[in-house]
């Protein structure tokens, strides 16, 4: 695929996440594009990657193969009305990483035939190691949808869903997902004080604790089930501590939150 120009309506940190990601690997800053309101995060975008900047999002959607939508929930249907004329004209591929936003609204306000991939990452694209679901419409090319998945690559791993209702499950599973690693983090440092370590010794063990537990499960073949078991000696400590989470009801709690996630999910998307 020749290399495409791509725009970003909004310069917020995710869309800076994004340019980092595209110009780390190999992306050229040439061939990229921002538009905002604030002409001071302009000015920082232009200097810090030295890509194309403009505060009219018309002059973005005429100079760009692919638009991606990053601006604020809120904002979203203004936009979109603003530049539908020009994305109908130039046939543009869409990408929306807006929480909650429908691709019906999106078409609604954008054009019933324009190609549009809504996608959900998460925070951890803003240090490249993100998670990110994606669903296409109807309308969306297979090149344009190896482009779309190219973008949000740069920033961690990007698969597809089949259905768009399924992103209401990723927003649960990854895209709110790392609050809940934090709150654990949260968690064991209070422990970890009240068993007698000062602050610091607790955050860093729990933070590296963390670290090697993420790397061990992404570079093993076993199941989490299996890795918990090799680490667990009969009547040890751990398994101690794993009787006391099961007890109190951890992995059905774990399932309720889930849940409820994807429900305000789906409650936030029927709003849009």
């Amino acid at each position: 695929m020749n290399t495409q120009k791509i725009g970003f309506i909004g310069g917020g940190n995710m869309a800076s996440s994004l340019l980092s990601g595209l110009i780390a690997s190999g992306h050229p800053a040439s061939q990229l594009w921002v538009s905002d309101t604030s002409a001071e995060t302009l000015a920082r975008l232009a200097s810090q990657f030295n890509v194309n900047t403009s505060v009219n999002n018309s002059d973005i959607v005429d100079a760009v193969d692919v638009v991606v939508l990053a601006v604020k929930p809120q904002t979203m249907k203004s936009v979109a009305e603003s530049i539908a004329a020009e994305i109908q004209a130039k046939k543009s591929l869409v990408v929306s990483i807006a929480a909650g936003i429908s691709q019906a609204s999106l078409s609604a306000w954008l054009g019933e035939k324009t190609a549009i991939v809504r996608c959900m990452p998460n925070t951890p694209a803003l240090v490249l190691t993100g998670a990110t679901g994606l669903h296409a419409n109807s309308n969306v090319s297979e090149e344009q949808s190896d482009l779309a998945e190219n973008i949000l690559r740069s920033v961690g791993i990007a698969l597809w869903v089949e259905t768009e209702g399924e992103l209401d499950a990723v927003t649960a599973v990854s895209g709110s997902g790392p609050a809940y690693y934090f709150l654990l983090m949260e968690a064991m440092e209070k422990a970890a004080l009240e068993l007698g370590l000062n602050a610091q010794t607790a955050q860093l063990l729990v933070q590296q604790t963390a670290l090697g537990a993420a790397k061990i499960a992404l570079e093993s073949a076993e199941s989490p089930e299996k890795l918990r078991e090799r680490v667990t000696s009969p009547n040890g400590t751990t398994q101690k501590a794993i009787e006391t989470f099961q007890a109190g009801g951890f992995v059905e709690l774990v399932s309720k939150a889930l849940n409820a996630a994807r429900d305000r999910s789906v409650e936030l998307s029927k709003g849009n």
